[in-house]
This record gives C-alpha cells, structure tokens and sequence, in this order.
C-alpha cells in the first residue's frame, strides 16, 4: 500500500517536468536504471571514500597548500590525539537531545559541560577533548547551497575548566594546525574581538603571525554564546586563505570566495581588562534580561569543524564534496540515475540537501527522536521530508531514504558506536516516515489541484493561506507550491504565505512554555556554595540532617515561618529527589527547640540542582519557624514510598518481559514512575496485539511471584555495561553506577527505590497500550497498592452493572453485546425512516425549482428536521432525477449548531462546466467547513449553522452563472 501511494503521488511531481530542465533528461522524468554514474558516483557510491583527485580542488595558488591529505576519520583521531598528548581526557560525544532545557537539540561542543561552565556542576576533570554530533537549523535554506553550511555536522573541542587560558589555548591552536595538520602559516588568518587586544598581541608577539593577517571584528563575529542565555564570550577564529594571492590589502574574512573559518576559539574569563582595548567585557553568563555576569572561573571553549577541515586537506570545493557527506550524495546519485560531475547546479543542491540532512536524521533516530509534529521531533519530521522532496523531485519513485541511510550508518563508527547498533530501528523509522508522507503528498496534490483549476480559470494566483495550508498541512514547501504553480501560469500569493506563517510563529511562541537555566540562578548559587547532599533514603525512610540553605521566593533567606512555601536545603536526607523517571517523595520536616517541636514543614516535592549533587526539598511551613542552621528530623511518608517503589521495580520487569515478547531489540524511550502509576514508553512501529499484552502481564506476574530477590551494588560504568546492564533512556550516568539486578530476569543502570523482592509488588496490572508518536508506543500499569485499588475499582463497577442487568457477572459481556446489536439495529432502521422522511419532505420542493438563464433547472433549498449527511443525499438524488436534465439540487439541513450540504448534478449539468464536489466545497467554507466530491455528487459541512441562508444564497448565485 505504501509503494502504491508513493506511485500514485508522482503526478505531483511530473507536472514539472515540461519545465527548463536541471539535467539532459528531466530529473522529474523516471530515471533510466540502465544510466551509468560517473566513476567517482560509482566508487563512493559502493562505500569507499571520494578520492581528492576526482573532485574538483581549490584555484592553483603559488603559496602550497596543505603538505597533508586526510580523511575525516584521520583528521578526527589526530584532533584528538594531539590533545590527549597534551594532558586532556578524551570523552564521548553526548546526545543530540541535551539535558539543557533552553535548545531543542546538541548545537555546540560545549552544551555537556554547560553546568560546569556556570558553576553548577563539579569538574570530573580539569581539561578535555571531544567530538560532537550537532544539529542546527537555523541556516537550513544555504543547506547544498554554499559550500559549508550543514544541519548536522561534528564538532572536534578541546576545554579547560579553570585551567590553562589564552595564551596556552592559542599556542596549541597554531601547533595543531600547522603542525599537525600542515597548513602553511601563510594561509591562515586570524581574527579576534575588537576589544581583546590580549589575544591579538599573543597572537601577533607569541605566534608570530603578520600583523597584516590579524583581523579585529565586532560582537556579531567574535563574541560567542550557546544561548539566548549562558556561557558566552570573546573568540579568535582560524581561517583558511584559499587564494593567497589576492594579497593582504583589503582582504575581508567575510569573504567566503576566498575564507573558511575552520577553528573557533572561545575565552571564558572572569572580570578581565585587555589592556588596550580596556574594559570588562570576559564575563560569561549572559542572564535572560541580557546582562552579562562573570564566572567563577577562566575556561576555554573550542571548536573546528570537521567538515571545513576535512575540505581543507583534501583539495576538494566543498564540505559535501568530502568523504565524510560524498559517499552519501553518491548514493542518492546513483538510486535516481544521476552523474553528479556533470550534473547542473540544481541538482547537486538537492542532492547535496539528501547528503546532509540524511546524516542529521540518521543521528537522530540513533538518539531517541522519532517524527512528530512538535520539538525535536517536528525538526526530524521536517528534514526527513525534504529528503523526500528533493528525492522526488530527482526522479526517484521507490522508497529509498532507508538505502542512503546505509551509507551514513556506515561513515558514523568513529562519531557514535550506537548509530550501527541501531541501525535497524532507524531503517525501520525511515521506511515507514517516507511512505506516510508519500500518503500525504497524494492527498495535497489533489488539493493543490484544485487550486491551481480555481486561480487559472479565474486568472488569479493561489492565495497566501492556501499555500500555507499546504504547507503546514501536506508538508508542501513553498518552493514547490510555487514550480508547480509556474508550470500552470498561475502565480503564488508569497506576501500572504509569509503573513500566515509568521502568525503561526506568533502563535507558537505565545503558548510555548520554556525553561531557562538562569530562571532559579539564585538556586544554583545557593546550592553549589552549601554542597553536595548525603542520600540515606535506600535504608531509610527516617533521617536527621542540618538546614544548609533556605530560599524563599527564589532568594536565600535566613528564616522561614508559618504560611512560607520554600526550598530547603540539607546536609543529609531520605528524600529521594525526582530522577530516572521516579518522582520525588514527600512527607515531613520537623526542627526541634528546647525539647518541643520548633517548626514543622510538609515536603511536597524534591529535586535536583547543582548538576544533581544537591536535594531541593519543596516545603510549606505549617508551624513554627525554621532557621539557618537548624538540626531537622526528615520523615517520608512510608506508604507512598511503598507504592512508587512497586511502580519502579515492575518497569523493570515489564522492559524485561517487553524484550521478551516483542524482541531484544525493544528499548525504553522514557518512563514516570509514581505514586499512581506507572507509564513506559518504548520502540515498536505496530501496536501490541491483545495476546502479546496478556503475555507480558503473565510474565510480570509469573516473576512477582517467584519472590526473586534484588541486589544492588555499585560499579564502575563500563564493568556495568560489559555485564549486560540496560541504561535508562536519556539518562546521563557518572563514572560509578548503582547496578538494580533481579538476577534472571533484569540487570540496570538505576539510582531509584526499589523493593527488596519481587513479591513485595503483590501484583501488576496493565492498564492500557497505545501508540504516542510514530514508531513509539505507551503502556500504563499499576502495581502493589494501585494495583489492588484498580481491581478493587473495576470489580465494584462490574458488581453494579450486573446488579442493574440482574445477571451474574460473567453474563454481562454477552448481554452487553446482544444490547449493542439491538442498538445498531435500532440505529439503522431509524437512519431509515429519516430518510424517507427527507426524500417525502423533498418531493414538496419540485416546484420550487428555477430556470436558469441557460435553460437548466436550479433547485436550493434548506430541509427541516435536523436531517443526516446520508438522507440528505438519498433526498437530493431523488430530486435531481425527478427534475430531468440539465439539472442541480443543492440541500441543507441544520443539525444542532452545525449544518449539512449536498450538492446532486445531472450529467448535462456537469457537461455545462458546474461540479458539485468544487461547488459544496465553497459553500461550506461560508459556514466555516469544507468538503467535496464527485463532480455529480458532493457532501460538505459547516460549523456555523446561522449562515446557512447565506451559504445558499451563494449556490444558488453560482449555479445561475454556471448554468
């Protein structure tokens, strides 16, 4: 079904092939299989590197380039290696889903150690070197346009956390890129922030670089942040000279004929002066007023793209033309029959768009996102589809993202081990996202078909709304709405679709709810100067702990009194702060003076700050005061404790048993763990049959009852991991775990309460499953108490209802069943008699019918009674026959604020140039509907029933110009 609604939704895409052509034979056109790619399509193509010397390289220069050739994988390991040879630790990439609340996606190297930076979070480390994946979007339109933008492209870092600064940043920048990468010094500029005059003497007194190839620039080029808020400061940033010699004299770094900028260097540095430029502006936390705030310390932030150097040092033209992205536009290339040496420039950019945002979506499948029409997902969506677009638009027919997928999971090894891993999942995902839009494109043609007939035989261009209806609803860009307009000489309301669509932006940023990190900065501060909280709450529900922080309307305060809500802070406490998908505890804080009780405060909540070292408790103060200072004793409430803990052991269990029945390759994409409850979401691109569902509930059940035993232990990651421990979804793990195994049936990464055996659970019911986004399905269950309350429940339900049938209860489903069909049966005959009711009550309105002025008859008319969509056309039909031909009936009927149309036409009626389908359609749109259909008979519907009289008053005026 898929490939025939890909099949079908080609005529789209074919009405442009009467256009100039972008190569020899239309790309639109289906492409011959028998073509032969051009030798280097074929090579990177079957999975080998595009070699330097078949693509095109940079304009001779009588300054020798790079004494290197590289691959990427090369570049990346000597970027990293340097740095490990010069004392830095070499960590992993991190998600593309940040744990940074104030960006969608991974945008830069920095976003992991963004809690260190702010002081939030203890360095593990003192320096570091990384490569990270990033997704950006914000230039997506010069995406296969330039040479160098990209939406997913890796990033190679080196940091410092109060360690070396300036100075020892920049030696080791020029070291690296002239000595090990060779570039010659006389081919690399500089640039720095107009006011650091710092950086540019060591740069001109230490490096030695010419005065001549030293660049000052303004904020918006060489002042760096991550954010609307955060870590920001001044940089210096490396760029390559391509054509040296155009000479020194008016040379512009903004030049992108002649520059690449290909390392960036970020200083992070308390209240600084430069000495001659003069004045403060190193200070690195840009607050969300936009003021600027220093750090607690000096840190170095940088970054070299990948992709640029890898253009660099392999002599090709462009980023896309590398072996890091060619390989990928090869394949694509060579699915739609296209020799990309010789291609024209329009389809290069869409092929090069195919490389790049394959890449971006192959990644972030790896990481957990899946297509959806909000966040994250709503990106992926977006690029998948112009993957699609740019696909059709090159003349391929099958689907063939999973096959270009290929290419990029086989280049991803070096950046993330877990893009091969999941490679299946993510084939899977593109599949069946390709075939949904190809659905989609289908229906949106035939919408954009009946634009296109409305605007050229009214000689009007499609409106500004409609095309962003296509847009927003089909997944139509505005670029093709507009080809395929050109290709019918109608023209496309551009200034109408922009209007429309910057009042969807408004609208978005109206109702979206965001988190900024600085929002509770006077929280973090707090919590990272009172340090870190001792957890007691595995062995213990009671503790005692001493106040180490009070705050107050989000500002430390010394005291807190009766009617206060505020955060307190201890030293030591049982409170289990809300992490891994489990909810915080709540229960009582109680300070005692002089032998009575001194303050006593209920704990609603408690969470996590200064990168999760620190538990917040939320409290109100129902008694007393509390100080500073004071000894508290913290009491959580015993049977909540014992309910979450039922709910976080059974997840265990039902990932286990999910694994079990529907394959090891079943994974966790998130969970809640409450008091109520619980919810875990997981990958399965079907839903789960009724017998798979009581499948799991009997293994979960089975494992509760054989009173397993857990053991806990802590261990260092990677032993975990080699031992078959599972990670949790999203989670971000320190060196040392805490491992929860039932020894037989389920080993994690955990740092939730759990029971100390499996029979403590009592029971686990599900209670649903159903599908929350595409490829990614929910269970809810309950277990222990819940579990008992829920059955409880539905057994007090079922005792009711077998009450009020006088049945026992296991006769119910069958008399439900029996009183169902009665109901339908009902139902029918009913539909029946109304019908016949309209169809009588019709005949009445023969002779009202008109003469048009061309001769054919006319009859609009409203029917009483609330008359059904179905009657009402049983209704119209009889009176259209009995008018003869030419002949059109248009009815309405009112059913409670809304209202019917159904519009029946003879085939002379039709022959004279009405439709109905067209016609209904434009008079539901009157009362706030739509619809449509044949050309001799249509149904629609409005859903403002007042205008129905204005409504017909419009059929009735177009049907006397029509006929």
């Amino acid at each position: 079904m898929a490939a025939g609604a890909m099949r079908r939704a080609l005529p789209l895409v074919r009405q442009l092939a009467g256009r100039t052509p972008v190569v020899a034979a239309s790309p639109l056109a289906a492409p011959s299989r028998g073509a032969h790619p051009a030798p280097s399509v074929l090579t990177a193509a079957a999975g080998t590197s595009a070699s330097a010397t078949t693509l095109a390289p940079s304009a001779a220069s009588s300054v020798p380039g790079p004494a290197k050739k590289m691959t990427g994988a090369e570049i990346r390991e000597a970027f990293l290696s340097f740095y490990e040879s010069k004392g830095h630790t070499r960590l992993p990439s991190s998600s593309l889903v940040p744990e940074d609340p104030t960006v969608l996606l991974t945008i830069a190297g920095m976003l992991q150690f963004k809690p260190v930076f702010l002081g939030q979070a203890p360095r593990k480390v003192a320096t570091a070197t990384t490569t990270q994946k990033c997704v950006r979007t914000n230039d997506i339109g010069n995406v296969g346009v330039t040479a160098r933008h990209h939406t997913f492209f890796e990033m190679l870092g080196n940091f410092s956390f109060g360690d070396y600064f300036k100075e020892q940043a920049i030696k080791w920048a020029w070291e690296l890129s002239t000595g090990v990468f060779g570039l010659p010094a006389e081919r690399v500029w500089v640039s720095v922030y107009e006011e650091d005059a710092e950086a540019e003497a060591i740069w001109r007194d230490v490096v030695g670089v010419a005065p001549e190839r030293i660049k000052r620039m303004g904020a918006a080029d060489n002042f760096w942040s991550s954010g609307p808020t955060g870590p920001c400061g001044p940089c210096s940033e490396l760029y390559y000279d391509f054509h040296p010699e155009r000479g020194t004299q008016d040379a512009s770094l903004e030049d992108d004929s002649r520059f690449i900028e290909f390392y960036n260097l970020v200083f992070m540095q308390l209240n600084s002066s430069t000495g001659g430029g003069g004045g403060v502006f190193m200070q690195l936390n840009r607050k969300p007023d936009g003021s600027l705030e220093p750090l607690a310390a000096k840190n170095i932030d940088t970054g070299m793209g990948l992709e640029r150097m890898a253009q660099i040092l392999q002599g090709v033209s462009n980023n896309y033309e590398t072996d890091l992205i060619f390989p990928i536009v090869a394949k694509a290339a060579a699915i739609a029959g296209v020799d990309y040496a010789s291609a024209q420039p329009a389809v290069k950019t869409a092929l090069k768009v195919i490389g790049d945002h394959t890449r971006a979506v192959t990644y972030m499948l790896s990481d957990g996102v899946t297509p959806s029409n909000t966040g994250r997902g709503y990106v992926l969506r977006r690029l998948l589809r112009r993957v699609v677009m740019k696909g059709r638009l090159l003349g391929i027919r099958e689907v063939f993202t999973p096959a270009v997928a290929e290419v990029a999971v086989a280049l991803s090894a070096a950046c993330d081990p877990a893009v091969q891993r999941n490679a299946q999942r993510i084939y899977d995902e593109l599949a069946r996202e390709e075939s949904l839009f190809a659905t989609t494109l289908e229906r949106g043609q035939k919408q954009l078909d009946e634009y296109l007939d409305r605007a050229a035989a009214g000689g009007k261009a499609i409106a500004g709304p409609d095309a962003f209806m296509l847009y927003d609803t089909f997944g139509f860009p505005l670029e093709l709405t507009q080809e395929l307009a050109e290709a019918r000489g109608v023209d496309v309301d551009v200034s109408g679709f922009e209007a429309e669509m910057e009042a969807q932006r408004q609208r978005s940023k109206d109702s979206r709810e965001t988190l900024d990190l600085t929002a509770q900065a006077g929280l973090a501060a707090l919590a990272a100067a009172v340090g870190p909280t001792a957890f007691t709450g595995y062995s213990a529900t009671r503790g005692a702990g001493r106040v180490r922080g009070l705050m107050r309307g989000g500002a430390p305060v010394e005291v807190v009194e009766a009617g206060d809500r505020c955060e307190v802070l201890l030293d030591s406490t049982p409170f289990y702060a809300e992490s891994g998908g489990q909810v915080g505890d709540m229960g009582v804080l109680t300070a005692h003076g002089s032998g009575e009780a001194a303050a006593e405060l209920s704990v609603s909540d408690c969470q996590k700050a200064a990168g999760g070292s620190v538990f917040v408790h939320t409290c109100e103060v129902k008694a007393g005061q509390l100080r500073v200072g004071d000894q508290v004793t913290a009491l959580v409430d015993e049977d909540l404790r014992r309910r979450v803990r039922a709910h976080h052991t059974a997840t265990h269990l039902l990932q286990s048993a999910l694994k079990a029945v529907l394959g090891p390759d079943t994974c966790q994409q998130g969970s809640l763990c409450n008091f109520q409850r619980l919810r875990f979401d997981f990958n399965l691109a079907r839903g789960m049959t009724a017998a798979e569902v009581a499948e799991v509930e009997r293994l979960v059940n089975g494992w509760v009852a054989a009173a397993a035993p857990l053991e806990t232990r802590v261990m260092d990651l990677a032993a975990a991991k080699a031992a078959g421990a599972t990670a949790m979804f999203g989670e971000k793990y320190d060196d040392t775990v805490r491992v929860v195994d039932v020894p037989g049936i389920s080993m994690e990464l955990c740092g939730g309460t759990h029971v100390a055996n499996t029979a403590e659970i009592g029971a686990f019911k599900i209670l649903s499953e159903s599908g929350i986004a595409s490829g990614i399905r929910r269970v809810e269950a309950v277990a222990g108490p819940a579990a008992v309350e829920y059955l409880n429940q539905v057994d007090g339900l079922v005792r009711g209802l077998s009450g009020q049938l006088k049945l026992k209860p296991e006769e119910v489903p069958a008399r439900v069943s029996a009183m169902q069909a009665e109901l339908r049966e009902a139902a029918k005959q009913l539909a029946d008699l109304k019908a016949q009711l309209a169809v009588a009550q019709s005949q009445a309105l023969v002779s009202q019918a008109v003469t048009a002025p061309q001769g054919g008859k006319v009859l609009v008319a409203e029917l009483a009674g609330g008359v059904e969509a179905k009657a009402l056309q049983e209704a119209a039909v009889k009176l259209q026959e009995a008018l003869g031909d030419p002949a059109a009936v248009v009815l309405a009927s009112r059913v409670d604020d809304k209202v019917n149309f159904v519009a029946a036409f003879s085939a002379g009626a039709v022959k004279a140039g009405v439709q109905a389908g067209k016609l209904v359609g434009a008079v539901a749109k009157v009362c706030g509907g739509g619809g449509g259909g044949k050309p001799a008979l249509a149904q629609a519907g409005g859903k403002d029933a007042s205008k129905t009289s204005e409504a017909l008053a419009l059929a009735s005026k177009m049907l006397n110009e029509g006929l």
